[in-house]
């Protein structure tokens, strides 16, 4: 086996970016889910409550990110200074997140018709994942729950197959926003794999993915569409886990060692 592809989403629920060559972080991929978009109360949102979002478009710059949407231009974003910090809530977790400031928060809120504020997390935010799934404490970006997510081409091409049996049109992989996906002949072989090394670095895979509504929404152009993943999930790959109900594809995982991976790296379990 080996990396197909890897990539990281610098803004929560934004578009993501396609990397050759990522470093993975205890936070999980550097660069990943590092910014936040959040209401006036501090709470989240994501396509799930703000489908355009999918427009957002995201590119890394020297000391920040840029950002652009439909009748925006590239607006860089600087890393904001950690002496302003707000309150935020991610799921269960509250975040002390440095806030960023400027007009990029008022074109935002403009853009998506709700007052919204930027927040990044910085080196004195602290946020970590669940507990109840991971064998010692740790950390974690803006994402979900856990720093990586894993998923594997032959659990797509089944549920492809699936989809397109039944009438409907392929998905891709961008659906299911995955930081790793892993070249694989096996369909669903990721929910056996206790860990995996990719040279170096070791990720130990401590969680099923259970996935949601933003399946059914399209990554670029943030149209939504019938639910058609949840269907087939449904049929294909439901969980049996009382602990974590739904619908699974793909593992959520935690480094336990950290360095540099690259697309075609050969993955070991």
């Amino acid at each position: 086996m080996h990396i197909q592809s890897l990539h990281i989403y610098p803004v929560k629920s934004a578009q993501g970016i396609d990397l050759q060559t990522a470093q993975v972080k205890p936070r999980g991929l550097a660069g990943d889910r590092r910014f936040l978009l959040v209401k006036a109360d501090g709470g989240f949102i994501t396509q799930r409550q703000y489908p355009k979002l999918a427009q957002l478009c995201t590119r890394l710059i020297e000391n920040g990110i840029s950002l652009k949407w439909p009748e925006q231009d590239w607006t860089d974003v600087p890393y904001p200074s950690h002496n302003k910090r707000i309150q935020v809530t991610v799921w269960r977790s509250s975040v002390d997140a440095a806030h960023v400031e400027g007009k990029i928060n008022a074109a935002l809120s403009a853009w998506l018709g709700q007052p919204v504020s930027l927040v990044f997390m910085d080196k004195d935010a602290e946020r970590l994942a669940n507990p109840k799934w991971t064998p010692k404490p740790s950390q974690v970006s803006f994402a979900d729950g856990y720093p990586i997510l894993i998923t594997n081409t032959a659990s797509l091409t089944l549920l492809n197959n699936h989809i397109i049996n039944t009438g409907g049109e392929a998905l891709g992989m961008d659906r299911f926003r995955p930081n790793i996906v892993v070249d694989c002949d096996t369909p669903w072989a990721e929910d056996n794999w206790k860990s995996v090394q990719i040279g170096d670095v070791i990720l130990d895979l401590v969680k099923p993915c259970t996935r949601c509504i933003m399946t059914s929404i399209d990554q670029k152009t943030g149209e939504k569409h019938k639910k058609t993943a949840l269907a087939a999930l449904k049929n294909l790959h439901p969980s049996t886990a009382p602990d974590n109900p739904g619908v699974l594809f793909g593992m959520n995982a935690v480094p336990r060692t950290i360095g540099e991976i690259s697309i075609n790296d050969k993955v070991t379990t």
